[in-house]
This record gives structure tokens, sequence and C-alpha cells, in this order.
């Protein structure tokens, strides 16, 4: 897969002239120059470069991260890697699924989520209309195809079968790689496991009645967010401080100004200007809809514990751990 990398610097122009400018009224030149020593972050993404970025973009392109001393860099590996790396303190963030937080935390690795994104979890399962499967009960008997037994969709697929009282006996899975538009379509597949705020949109635009079971109307999980790492947070908690600003600030405007935020995206996705203008700014209004909440970047305790439960449940975690050391909301506003 290709990956796209955007990088945010100034010109070397522009610190030749500073070198050179007097300083504005009550800055010295030694202030400027210190002003202009940013930090460089590299922050995995998890997917490829996607409109539901664009806090992230819109943070980049009005200065928010270099206003708060970030150079950022996006790097569009698989979440799992960039869980490696902050766990090993090669990187000092990442943006990580909550399920991949409790899971690393039980391998040992030192990782802290320290800024909710996603209010609620993003997975469903969507079957067309005729299919009957309505309710997480419907489930039952029925062949369901998704990425694989991994990840977020995985464990919102067994969050909805804990509701519904069954097990993965009950059902029939198939593990059909990011596929599930295609596999549902010519009926490979009775439903699929997917994004509520992606693949049903897709299947609306292409004339298909659908039914969608969302996970979040049914248990409130620890979904998408930022996170860290002890040795960050111990030794640079000013850093912590200014990515999350930074980062809530372009999710702000991004909820904010939708159209505007869409526009800023056309930046940093190739060739989104000639994709589906509609589909595309329709899954970034349903992405918008899992971000809203009273208290931006904030992250809920009753999430971390429904999570750890279904871990548990499904055998993932041995043992429960102590969640006050998995998260925190120390750094949000």
């Amino acid at each position: 897969m290709k990956h796209f990398i955007k990088y945010v610097t100034f010109s070397l122009l522009a610190l030749a002239f500073t070198g050179c400018a007097a300083p504005p009224e009550g800055l010295t030149v030694e202030t400027q120059t210190t002003q202009l020593k940013l930090d460089r972050v590299r922050l995995p993404m998890g997917y490829i470069p996607n409109v539901q970025y664009a806090p992230f973009y819109v943070a980049v392109d009005k200065g928010y991260y270099r206003e708060n001393g970030i150079e950022i860099e996006f790097d569009y590996s698989f979440e799992t890697d960039g869980v490696t790396l902050v766990g090993a303190n090669d990187l000092q963030f990442a943006l990580v699924s909550g399920e991949q937080v409790l899971l690393a935390r039980a391998q040992g690795l030192p990782v802290v989520y320290v800024m909710g994104w996603w209010q609620d979890y993003p997975v469903g399962v969507v079957a067309k209309t005729a299919t009957g499967v309505r309710t997480p009960e419907d489930l039952a008997g029925k062949q369901i195809g998704l990425p694989g037994l991994f990840g977020a969709n995985y464990i919102g697929l067994r969050a909805l079968l804990n509701e519904a009282g069954l097990a993965e006996d009950d059902i029939t899975l198939d593990s059909i790689g990011f596929n599930q538009v295609e596999a549902l379509a010519t009926d490979q597949e009775q439903a699929v496991v997917i994004y509520a705020n992606n693949e049903p949109i897709q299947l609306a635009a292409l004339g298909y009645d659908i039914d969608l079971i969302r996970v979040a109307d049914y248990v409130q999980l620890a979904s998408n967010g930022i996170i860290s790492n002890e040795t960050t947070i111990q030794n640079n908690p000013d850093l912590v401080r200014r990515m999350v600003a930074a980062t809530l600030r372009g999710l702000a405007d991004t909820l904010a100004d939708p159209d505007e935020a869409f526009e800023i995206c056309k930046k940093f996705v190739e060739n989104l200007d000639q994709a589906d203008q509609n589909i595309q700014r329709d899954v970034l209004a349903a992405s918008i809809e899992f971000w809203k909440t009273d208290r931006l970047g904030y992250t809920d305790p009753e999430a971390w514990q429904n999570m750890q439960e279904i871990l548990l449940d499904m055998e993932l975690l041995s043992q429960p751990l102590d969640l006050q050391q998995v998260y925190s909301n120390e750094f949000v506003p």
C-alpha cells in the first residue's frame, strides 16, 4: 500500500530572513530563535490518507501544531506498528483504538491514552434489508464477513454478540480483508462488519437497501484517540500537553466548519478532488457525529471498564489491568 506523507516545515529562506530581521517589540533575537526550534513528531495514523483525519489536517493547515512548537509528519502505517513504536519510546505518539491500548499494556508496553478523539465506537454490522438482520440477536446463524480476527472490527462484533448472548459458534465468520462493500453487494456474505461512518455510506450510494447495527447503540467502548508513553509523560509532559492542545483546536474547527475542513483535506488526501464528493462529504459528516461531545478530548472511565470486560470475556486479557495507568485526562483542557 502506498503511503503519502505530508511534512510541515519552515522554508530555509524564511529562516534566513528571520536571522536578519529586527525582532518584534517585546521579543529578543534569542527568544525568536528558541521559538523556531520545533519538536518533530512522527504520528502513525493506522490507515491511508482519508477525510476521517480532517482534524489533524486542519491543525496542520492552520498552523496549530507549529504554534505549539511541533513539526508533525503523518505516517500511514498499521495501527499495531504505532503501538509498538510508542511502547518502545521510539516515537512519542500514535493514533490507536482503545482495545489496542489495553492489549499493549497487558504485554508490558507502557503506553498511555492521553486524548479521546472518537467518543463512540465506530464499528457496526451492516446487512441488506432483505436479510432481516436488524438487531444483535438477528446475527445468530448468519455468515458474516470481516477483515479478520483482529482489531476494532473483531472487538466490535464480539461486543454485539455479547449483548445478544451469542457466542462465535452461533455464527459463521469469514476473513475477507477490507473488502466488505463488494462482499455484501455480491451476496458473498449475509452481513459484514464495518466502520459505521464509511462502508454503509458507500453501499447506500450504490443503491442498496441496508440495515445497520451500531455497537455504540448497545455499549460504550473506548475508541480511537492519541496515545503516548510513560517516559514521554514523565520527562516531557509539556510536549504531550501541546500535542493535545493543537489537535483539539483542529478538531474544534472541523466540528464548527465541516465544509472548510473538507476543502483542507484536499491538500492531504491524493485525488480527493476527483473522488465522489457527495460520498466523501457524507463520510466526513458521519465521522463528525462520532466526535461530538461536551468536552473534547475527554475519555470516559466507563468506556474503559466496558472494553476491559469485553477483552476478558474474549480471553484476550488474562486478568484485569489497573485502568488508572491505561488512560489519562490530565492533558485535556
